[in-house]
């Protein structure tokens, strides 16, 4: 069995995305003490990743507004498909679903789910995040396909304009 938990990507310190994550309603996971997430690392740049067991509806949102910058968060359905969600502060929004074909085997309805929309979506989170998209890595994301949703989730980020090494 896979991942069924999530990530939160924003810009702020890992004490600071604990602690807004836990306000926000993000369920504790692996390695984590009582709310507020599980494992987190610095990214760079003033970005943090956080590993979280479950996230509450609307929790990009949530935690956009409590870190006042931009948030994308992923949860996982077994690690076979990625539900994107993000945010920024001044109240811009976007999902998106990875694995697309995985998603239609889980009855998933993929028209929720449009990627031009998300990827004009992911363009906009970028600018407002100061990041530089590369938006045919995005699109291939978006429409690609992996083992694992996390690998496609990685690509992402990456194509997003973050650092993850």
């Amino acid at each position: 069995m896979g991942n069924s938990g999530g990530t939160a990507v924003a810009r702020a310190t890992v004490e600071e995305l604990r602690e807004f994550a836990a306000g926000a309603g993000f369920g504790r996971a692996r390695g984590g003490d009582a709310g507020g997430g599980g494992e987190a690392a610095e990214l760079g740049d003033g970005w943090a990743v956080l590993h979280f067991a479950d996230q509450p509806a609307g929790g990009a949102a949530a935690l956009s507004r409590r870190t006042g910058a931009p948030v994308i968060t992923v949860a996982y359905l077994d690690s076979d498909v990625g539900l994107i969600e993000a945010a920024t502060f001044a109240g811009g929004h976007w999902k998106a679903l990875l694995n697309r074909d995985t998603a239609q085997e889980y009855g998933i309805p993929l028209d929720r789910f449009p990627v031009q929309s998300a990827l004009e979506g992911a363009l906009d989170w970028t600018a407002a995040a100061g990041l530089t998209a590369d938006p045919a890595g995005i699109r291939a994301a978006l429409t690609g396909s992996e083992a694992f949703a996390e690998d496609v989730a990685d690509r992402l980020l990456t194509a997003l304009g973050l650092d993850l090494a």
